[in-house]
Order: C-alpha cells, then sequence, then structure tokens
C-alpha cells in the first residue's frame, strides 16, 4: 500500500504534490469553462427542509429580509446558494460582517485621496503646459478652466465603487432580483442593524459625492461590486424588484425589536441522522457506497455532537480523507478524533 502522505518527516524536497488527487467537491475551485464554481456546488447539494422553503416562499412573497439564525456548520450561508442556484438569480453578492463593518462599507466607497492625486496632477500638467507657451488671452484662460473643471467631474466615477448592497439594488431594477447574503450580521456593532432598516424599506439611497454634481454631471459610470461598469443617473440608486436579503446570525448577540419586526425569522437547527446521510449523498455522489464506509465515522460524529458543538463540514472532511483506499486503518482512530475537534468550550 502507496503512503498517503505527501508532506513527510524527513524533509527531503521531492515532487510527491504530483500524487496529490483532485479536491473534494466542496474545496474545488475550478474556473475552467463548463464546471460549477463552489457556490454552485454548495448550492447544488445543499438538502432542502419543509421549514425553510415555507420561510423562503413567504420572504420571497413579502419582500422582507431573511434572519437566518443557528450555529456554525449549519448551512446558513449554503441556504443563499441554493436560492441563487435553484431561481436562476446568478452569483450571490456576498458582504462580510466584521466588528468594524459600517453601512458606508456595505453601500460604497469613494477614493477622495486617489481623486485628489489624479487633479493635482492634472494641474500640474496644465502648470507645465502654460509655462512652455505664450501667455494665453483671457478667455483662453477661462475656457481652460472650465475644461478642466469638466474633466475633473467626469473623472469622479473612477474612483467610486459600490458595495455589495448596492450593487444588489442596482441589478434588481429589472424583474430578477439578487440574492444579497450579509453574513455574520451579529458581529456587527449596534447601530448596523437599524442603519439596513432605512434602505430595506425604501429600497433606495443616494451616493452624495454623485448627487452634488447631478446638475454637471447627469449620470456617472462606476464599478459595482463585481467589477462592472454601471451608470448612475443624479447619484440615486434605486430598485424596481427588491434583492432577496439573507442575513446570518450565529446567536451572538440579540437585535433590536424594530429590526426583529422586519424580518423573517428562521432557525436551523443540527441535521439529524436522516439529512445527514443525504448531505454526505449528495457531496460523495461517485461512490455508491459511502454511506456505507463511512457509517462508523458517521457514527462517531453523532456521538461527539452531543457532547459539544460540530459542524457538517468537519463531518465531510473526515469521510473525504479516512474513506481513501491508501489511508492506513491505523491512523483512522486518530485522525477521527484530530479532526472533529469542538467548536465551542464543551469538551
Amino acid at each position: 500500500m502507496n503512503d498517503w502522505k505527501i508532506f513527510k518527516k524527513d524533509n527531503k524536497p521531492h515532487d510527491g504534490i504530483e500524487n496529490l488527487p483532485p479536491a473534494p467537491s466542496w474545496r474545488s475551485f475550478s474556473s475552467t469553462a463548463g464546471e460549477k464554481t463552489e457556490e454552485e456546488k454548495r448550492g447544488a447539494t445543499f438538502q432542502i427542509r419543509d421549514e425553510e422553503v415555507e420561510l423562503v416562499n413567504a420572504a420571497l412573497y413579502l419582500r422582507r429580509p431573511l434572519l437566518v439564525e443557528g450555529q456554525p456548520g449549519t448551512g446558513k450561508t449554503s441556504l443563499a446558494y441554493a436560492i441563487a442556484h435553484q431561481l436562476k438569480l446568478g452569483k450571490v453578492l456576498r458582504w462580510n460582517i466584521t466588528t468594524r463593518s459600517t453601512l458606508t462599507e456595505g453601500l460604497y466607497s469613494y477614493d477622495a485621496v486617489g481623486r485628489l492625486q489624479s487633479i493635482r496632477k492634472q494641474n500640474q500638467d496644465s502648470q507645465s503646459s502654460d509655462n512652455s507657451t505664450d501667455k494665453p488671452e483671457s478667455n483662453e484662460l477661462d475656457s481652460k478652466t472650465d475644461k478642466q473643471e469638466s474633466n475633473q467631474a467626469d473623472d469622479i466615477g473612477k474612483y467610486v465603487r459600490l458595495g455589495a448592497v448596492c450593487t444588489a439594488l442596482y441589478q434588481s431594477q429589472d424583474k430578477k432580483p439578487r440574492v444579497l447574503l450579509i453574513d455574520e450580521i451579529d458581529k456587527s456593532d449596534i447601530d448596523l442593524p437599524n442603519n439596513l432598516l432605512h434602505i430595506f424599506e425604501e429600497g433606495q439611497f443616494d451616493i452624495p459625492e454623485l448627487a452634488r454634481i447631478k446638475k454637471q454631471q447627469p449620470k456617472v459610470t462606476v464599478f459595482t461590486s463585481e467589477n462592472e461598469e454601471v451608470d448612475i443617473e443624479g447619484g440615486k440608486i434605486a430598485c424596481s424588484a427588491f434583492p432577496f436579503v439573507i442575513l446570518t446570525s450565529n446567536g451572538e448577540r440579540d437585535f433590536p425589536p424594530p429590526f426583529l419586526r422586519r424580518c423573517i425569522r428562521l432557525t436551523m437547527p443540527e441535521p439529524d441522522s436522516g439529512r445527514i446521510k443525504k448531505i454526505v449523498q449528495a457531496h460523495f455522489q461517485e461512490d455508491k457506497d459511502i454511506l456505507v464506509k463511512a457509517k462508523p465515522i458517521i457514527e462517531k460524529y453523532q456521538e461527539l455532537q452531543k457532547k459539544g458543538q460540530l459542524a457538517t463540514d468537519q463531518l465531510l472532511n473526515v469521510i473525504y480523507l479516512v474513506t481513501r483506499k491508501d489511508f492506513p486503518e491505523m491512523d483512522k482512530d486518530k485522525f477521527v478524533e484530530k479532526l472533529l475537534q469542538y467548536l465551542s468550550n464543551l469538551v
């Protein structure tokens, strides 16, 4: 039997990396034409429950955000990909929340420093040009100044980039909404959830830097969060089809009542035995005997799950590794214990 280890103890250089097998289906990042992305695979393999069907449809009909709560690894983010996959809503727009996240970050960014440097360079180039020619007449100078100011206004779009929220609003101007995933909103500061309410209620937002120049420049071309160029008219972004908003929470904090009142709430439970088997089969479709091979691992996972918090991707990692033909029996128990580490303080 071949040694499964590619990285070895003797530390001698070798070409063993060439023997590395294909990545697990949930960790494949191939961009080859015709192949599914990791997001598409997550959406296609997600195992949908009746409660998820009911509450997702309620959020769709009511045009309300869906607040998905549950422990890590229960499939909260995968639900967003499953919705986009099934309803053909394109790539999920994702905003990962941290303790430092602000509403402006999700809406747009404006590189004021970069634009100021560009303006200074234009002025320096103009002055150099003036010094190398005869002094212009006053009307020529006025014309040149007007042209510079016009060019500077035209240039502003290069320094504006829409965040995930504004991109979702803009690209939902047609009949199809985009899926907007605001991940781990419970990590945000206390004001962010309520600050989002106004945007969700109004379905529109003004970019002040563009609104101020709408008379001189009614239309400005800017970049979306997906690096696409789009035209913003009058500095206003408004949707006609409210984006499908999913907010995930690991339960690290409570939310204010006004915020909760405007959301449809879904709690993702720990998967039961039947759902675990469906998840395993969905990710190892090419191996018809996977449930037989993985039975002791699944039983061990369920046993440990009663003592502390685990995630289904931990189970998939163990199954992928220890069901390999070249994986030695003597290492299996040790790796099951090491890879099924608790995600909480319960040990």
